[in-house]
């Protein structure tokens, strides 16, 4: 049996129509999605090509389908790379909207604030990533920055690294932040040691060092709550 023309399909398979009929705000994932993939194939329409991506997200979250690569998407018959490209290149804006909203002049008064910030773009993360954040006097957001990649040692995160951009801007303080990508944010020997080598370069530099806090799947460990600094 013939399937349907696109005209002949109910408007809800029709993203394109119904995001003009209604607006965008009322439209669900696999239609949003759906209107980025463009077109179906043979065997399925745009808005069930969507609903398969969206199936392989593991627990069901949105956010989780960050860690889809273009490999694994192209595994669905009438993925191709172009479509793979779209489909990451709407993921990734999307989340960099999410970890830039207020981020700037952000006042941070606790670790809570710090996780509430960044939880959602570092939980997922495949491997460590040390950030810095620089504060004004104000303890205000001026800027974060991406310090290193990899498992959290002294030697890939060097003061020089961590505190050159934290002078350049005049910032009054800082804070650190890696997550682990095990989930766990139970602190390491390593993450102790390198983190009382940077506290004591900020000493020097006159940059306060406010707290390091560890990000793991939904939960965090601040080393000042923990009196580790």
């Amino acid at each position: 049996m013939d399937r349907l023309k696109i005209k002949e399909l109910p408007l809800c398979e029709r993203p394109y129509d119904k995001l003009e009929a209604v607006g965008s705000e009322h439209l669900s994932n696999a239609e949003l999605l759906a209107v980025i993939i463009k077109t179906g194939t043979k065997s399925f329409t745009a808005v069930e090509l969507a609903q398969l991506v969206l199936k392989m997200s593991h627990d069901g979250r949105l956010s989780s389908l960050n860690n889809l690569s273009i490999e694994q998407l192209m595994q669905i018959k009438g993925i191709g790379k172009v479509k793979a490209f779209q489909i990451k290149s709407v993921l990734e804006l999307s989340k960099r909207i999410a970890s830039s909203d207020g981020i700037v002049h952000h006042v941070i008064k606790s670790s809570k604030d710090i996780s509430t910030l960044l939880m959602e773009e570092m939980r997922y993360l495949k491997k460590e990533v040390f950030k810095a954040v620089l504060l004004d006097t104000k303890n205000q957001v001026i800027k974060i920055i991406d310090v290193s990649i990899g498992s959290l040692n002294s030697s890939i995160v060097h003061p020089r690294e961590v505190f050159c951009e934290a002078v350049k801007i005049g910032c009054n303080s800082i804070i650190f932040v890696h997550n682990h990508p095990s989930g766990d944010p139970t602190p390491s020997s390593e993450d102790i040691k390198t983190t009382q080598r940077l506290l004591e370069c900020g000493d020097i530099l006159g940059i306060r060092v406010l707290d390091h806090i560890i990000i793991g799947d939904g939960k965090f460990i601040s080393f000042k709550e923990k009196c580790i600094i």
